[in-house]
């Protein structure tokens, strides 16, 4: 991780600097790796498959559609007896090597199961499946599928009952809260929001300063990296005291996607707080990969897409949290006056179950989360993503935490093994993630010195690894504790240094 800048800044584990010359300290970072105790032969197979011998989650992994190295690279549905065979939980030199779960996670083998139980509801009841809880069937009527999946969401984000609610795709969820928790005013219009936040993002915040009537180019506030692509929780801070008179709302990611930094949460939404400003979160590369506590941290509100971590399929139905305490609703006057309740935008399934089905047109909405909600929602969406979180009830985030620590610690120490110093050659590449495991998600970013990208890629794929490649040179490779394994990460990080030439 290098940095050009002269000022005096915090920087993160691992990096000194003092000059305009970027310094890395090798030691900083080998002490925070070497925590673990990896010896200085544990670049080898039989110490990868040791480390999976013992791990405590080796089991997940049989749960999962692990690819086949013939299978990645199939152009036609028909099965093959190999991609037909199941894997196990100790890795063969026939799986593929998929470290892409920050884009899209593997599918569990339940999932089939759950759908195959909601088409024979549809089939078999037809309308009745809405309210008929059946046998047999891992799932819930339709009417109650959101709710349940709601609720064993919550645990993931630490949130209370009735802060979460499933619904929608993730930039529409975003859509829908700043509708409701973006109140610009002549002079305090502006959002703060990354250098390089994703896409979608970016695209949601501007067209909703532009809609309602201000620039956004003069109301947006990026908040600049002050060392690489890393920015400081000081840099965050220091931001918002310079705009806080300015600023309707702070919206950054809990985990950056680009260099895979995780923000300190519960920190920056304190200090939002105490000048008076509104905060939301985009926790899609954050949710099924971090542990959290948005209710303690008093998170006003946040948004998740369930297709990465979460493993619920491509597109999946999103998440939303929303504060307790903004989704009061109250009946000053008695439970026949209208009631009261924070502005959002709202539709047929914002409004109370008692009373949705009066079709009298007198909204009512649901308390919490819940009426963030606008239309019913998919009811094969909701079955993928309950097929999920029935493989998260068997563990706990602090677990899964763990062993992701590790994982990326391990990659890590393999990748910057025998590297040279900067003062013996320019690196093919660098880490641009925190070298501290606690400040990243499951993710290493891989900055590729120019024109290396194509051909580290191909090499990548000969090998049947699947990583995330973001233009012009940053490889993303990300180790998901539910699947991946120390084997997995070793072979990674021996075909990516040979790719590169080292």
């Amino acid at each position: 991780m290098l940095s050009g800048s002269t000022t005096n800044k915090v920087m993160a584990p691992g990096i000194l600097e003092s000059s305009s010359t970027p310094v890395i300290d090798n030691n900083r970072t080998k002490a925070t790796v070497n925590k673990y105790g990896f010896p200085q032969d544990a670049d080898c197979e039989e110490y990868a498959r040791s480390l999976d011998e013992s791990d405590p989650l080796r089991g997940f992994r049989d749960k999962f559609i692990i690819p086949s190295k013939a299978g990645l690279e199939r152009k036609s549905l028909a099965v093959t007896p190999a991609d037909s065979s199941a894997s196990s939980s100790i890795p063969s030199d026939r799986d593929g090597i998929y470290l892409c779960g920050n884009s899209l996670g593997l599918q569990p083998k339940c999932t089939s199961r759950y759908i195959q139980a909601q088409l024979e509801t549809w089939s078999s009841i037809a309308v009745a499946g809405h309210f008929t809880e059946l046998e047999e069937s891992p799932l819930k009527p339709w009417q109650s599928m959101a709710d349940f999946a709601a609720e064993q969401s919550c645990r993931l984000v630490g949130a209370l009952p009735g802060e979460v609610a499933i619904a929608n795709t993730l930039t529409v969820n975003l859509h829908l809260l700043m509708a409701s928790f973006y109140r610009p005013t002549g002079k305090r219009n502006k959002i703060l929001l990354e250098w390089k936040a994703f896409p979608s993002d970016h695209y949601a915040i501007e067209s909703q300063i532009a809609w309602h009537g201000f620039d956004p180019k003069e109301a947006m506030i990026l908040v600049e990296p002050d060392k690489d692509h890393i920015i400081s929780t000081e840099k965050i801070l220091a931001t918002i005291d310079e705009n806080a008179d300015d600023i309707a709302l702070v919206l950054l990611p809990g985990v950056q996607y680009y260099s895979g930094q995780y923000l300190d949460i519960p920190r920056i939404t304190e200090y939002a707080h105490s000048k008076g400003l509104i905060i939301g979160w985009d926790l899609a590369h954050a949710a099924g990969n971090i542990p959290m506590k948005l209710h303690d941290w008093d998170v006003d509100f946040a948004a998740w897409c369930t297709y990465k971590y979460m493993n619920a399929g491509p597109g999946a139905i999103a998440g939303l949290f929303v504060h307790e305490k903004h989704g009061k609703v109250e009946y000053p006057n008695g439970p026949d006056d209208d009631p009261v309740f924070r502005h959002r935008l709202t539709g047929w399934y914002s409004g109370d179950k008692a009373s949705r089905f009066n079709m009298d047109n007198k909204f009512r909405p649901i308390p919490g989360a819940g009426g963030f909600q606008i239309s019913n929602p998919s009811a094969i969406d909701l079955t993928s993503l309950c097929a999920s979180l029935s493989v998260f009830n068997e563990t706990s985030m602090e677990e899964l935490r763990a062993k992701s620590l590790k994982l990326t610690a391990y990659l890590q120490w393999l990748l910057q093994k025998d590297m040279p110093s900067n003062d013996e050659g320019d690196r093919p590449f660098r880490i641009i993630t925190p070298l501290d495991p606690s400040k990243r998600g499951a993710q290493l970013s891989l900055l590729l010195s120019p024109g290396l990208l194509e051909q580290v890629g191909e090499a990548l794929q000969r090998e049947g690894i699947i990583v995330d490649q973001r233009k012009p040179g940053v490889i993303r490779a990300a180790p998901v504790p539910l699947y991946n394994t120390y084997y997995d990460v070793w072979v990674f990080a021996r075909t990516f240094k040979k790719a590169v030439g080292l």
